[in-house]
Order: structure tokens, then sequence, then C-alpha cells
């Protein structure tokens, strides 16, 4: 990733007297304060564009050619963005193309060359753009062109003034933290469904030879019984220790930024981004006690199939690289050391309520009327 930007440190300690009961305190940096600066100006960005989607086709002309043209900007656009038939059969656009650079998705490594990250479409743009970073990702800027909207608060009728404005930095940020999951596969040469990316660890025995598959998750692990009629039956250890059996139709690990997807729509509380936290939610389990929990963000989950389990499970990450979980292989998630910072519209705390009020309606109901003196009578 480039060094071209800063953070603003989350956490300080203040010293008391310089004496023997000298006592630090501890001072938690308001949410809302947290800053992007540029130590010099960004030379590249990232245009992500929604594939498939004509209505898309207009702002990402403009604003192609306004960063490239009018900020005289490197812009990175994925080969299949510019693959689309109304991109590269439209000839004055194509003198524009030909100034972009290019890359193809786990074919090239671009972490190193972008200095921030323009997003136009929903919410799934956001989380396309994590997956492309599996280390340190820039500073994203997600432009509401989609459906939901929840994770992209910048409108695209002013683009031009809050593009300048993130180039010239000083903008708010939230860095929004991701889970570092890794699959380890036994037996995996005699399994279908195996993702290309990997790294193969083998002990010289061809029968137990196995494979471990990392990735950087921004919502939600979810493991579910897939195509079976029966319950999925699945240990969960925490730091090393069984906490639980989940029996019921899967189990949902998400971070905070996670927790308003899947994780709420099966039960759980909404958590604001900046809390340092793991998400624990069951979906359906078959035991009415079994409620959400939130562990600290440090911890290590482990998931594995019970030995007495009917049958294997599946596991998605953000909805992506889905694969079958058999006897033997084992899930580990842990909070990750590379978040996503994500540019706020305003600062993080009036960007979450106001994400939960448009675009959930949370809390949203007919008032109560007035009761006066007369009525308090009756």
């Amino acid at each position: 990733m480039c060094t071209a930007m800063k953070f603003q440190c989350i956490l300080q300690d203040t010293p008391g007297t310089h004496n023997e009961n000298t006592v630090w305190k501890w001072h938690i940096q308001d949410p809302a304060s947290q800053r992007l600066t540029w130590n010099k100006p960004p030379k590249s960005v990232l245009v992500i564009k929604k594939i498939r989607d004509a209505s898309l086709l207009e702002p990402f002309k403009e604003l192609c050619i306004f960063l490239t043209e009018v900020k005289n900007m490197i812009v990175y656009v994925e080969k299949k963005v510019l693959e689309d038939p109304a991109i590269s059969g439209d000839e004055n656009f194509g003198a524009i193309t030909k100034k972009f650079c290019t890359f193809r998705e786990d074919l090239d490594d671009i972490s190193n060359r972008v200095d921030f990250i323009i997003c136009l479409g929903g919410d799934g743009t956001l989380l396309y753009a994590s997956s492309l970073f599996q280390d340190s990702v820039p500073p994203v800027m997600a432009f509401h062109l989609g459906s939901l909207g929840f994770l992209t608060p910048f409108k695209f009728d002013t683009y031009q003034s809050q593009v300048t404005q993130i180039i010239e930095g000083n903008a708010a940020i939230v860095l929004r933290s991701r889970l570092k999951v890794r699959v380890l596969k036994e037996n995996w040469e005699k399994k279908a469904r195996m993702d290309e990316k990997g790294i193969i660890l083998t002990n010289g025995d061809t029968e137990s030879s196995r494979k471990a598959m990392q990735y950087e998750v921004l919502n939600e692990v979810v493991v579910d019984r897939g195509p079976s009629s029966y319950l999925s039956n699945v240990d969960l250890f925490l730091d090393g220790h069984l906490i639980t059996t989940v029996q019921g139709d899967g189990v949902i690990v998400s971070t905070p930024t996670g927790s308003t997807a899947y994780a709420v729509a099966a039960g759980a509380s909404m958590i604001h981004p900046n809390v340092p936290a793991i998400m624990i939610t069951p979906i359906c389990p078959h035991s009415l006690s079994f409620r959400p929990i939130v562990v600290p963000a440090g911890v290590e989950l482990k998931i594995m199939l019970s030995r007495d389990a009917r049958n294997t499970a599946w596991v998605s990450f953000d909805g992506r690289k889905r694969q079958e979980i058999c006897h033997g292989d084992s899930i580990t998630i842990t909070t990750s050391c590379f978040p996503v910072p994500s540019i706020c519209f305003r600062d993080p705390v009036n960007d979450w309520f106001e994400s939960l009020a448009q675009c959930l309606h949370w809390n949203v109901r007919k008032k109560q009327n007035y009761l006066s003196s007369e009525d308090e009578e009756f």
C-alpha cells in the first residue's frame, strides 16, 4: 500500500505525576475525531464499478474523465469493467480508457500501487474492494448508487467537490475491522470445489496432505448446513476451549460492520464499527436459550464439524468463495490487523445513525399523541 497517508492515533496514554505512585490514565479518542491526512498528494486511484449495471455507465465515465483530465490522476480499473460493450464501444470515451491502468482479480497485485479507492454502486462494491486487498487497504470513498447503501454515504450529485475535498485531505474516517479467516482442509486432494488460491502444507504423506486458505472478511463468515435436510452440528471453540455446539441452520461470525447485515436479520444487535468486537450469532438454533453473543476482538475462534454430525457443513466469506467443510477440516477466525479505512461523509457517529434511519428505518413508528391535563382525568 502506498505510504502517502497516515491515521491519527486512536489510543493514547497520559502519565500522572512522576513519583513512585504514578498512575497512568488511558483516554479513548472520540470516534468522531478520527481523521485521514496525506503525507503527500495522492497520485493514483482505483475506481470500482458494479458490473452489468447500465445506470452506472454515465457516472463512471464522468468520474473517470474528471480524475484523469482535471485531477491528472492515474486511474486503475478492473479489466472486465472495460470489456463491457457499452464502454468498449464508446469511441469518445475510448481515448480516456487508453490512459487507464488495468488489472485482473486474483491475478494482478495492485496493493502497493493505489493511494485510495472510489466505489460506484451498492454495499457490495465496498465488500468487493475489501476482497481485493488481503493486507493493507487504501482509504475507500463509496458513492451510493446501489439498492441499500448502508456502507456508501456519499451521493454522486456533488462528486467533484467531494472528491476534491478527499484529495486535499483532512477527511473523517472509520476503521472497519476485518476478520482474518484460515480454513484448513484435510486430505484436500480428494475433495472437489477447492479454491485455487492457498498454501499447500505437507509432511510428505499424500494421505495426510493439508491445504490452508486464508481470507480477509469485512462482513461475516457464515457456516450453514447447505443442501442437507439435517441440522448443522458444529463445535465452537474460543481460545482453544470448547464453549458450545451449534445445532441449527448454522452460525454467523461477524464484525461490527457485518452486524447490520446477515447478523441483524438473524436476531443480533447492531454494533457501531468503532467497537472492537466479534459477534457470534446462531441461525435458527434448536434451542430457545441460544442467544447471540459479543466477544472481544482479540480472541481466536475455531469452528469444526462435531464428531457425531450427520452431514457436512458449508462456509462462505462475505457471500463469496463458498466451499464444503468436512470432518477434520477447521475454520480459524480472529480479528485482522488490516482494517478497511472507510471515508465518512460527515463523521463515523452521524453517518452510522443516518444509515440506520435511512436504510433500515430504525425505530420508525407513528408518534404518540400529546396527553393534555384534561385527558389525564379519564
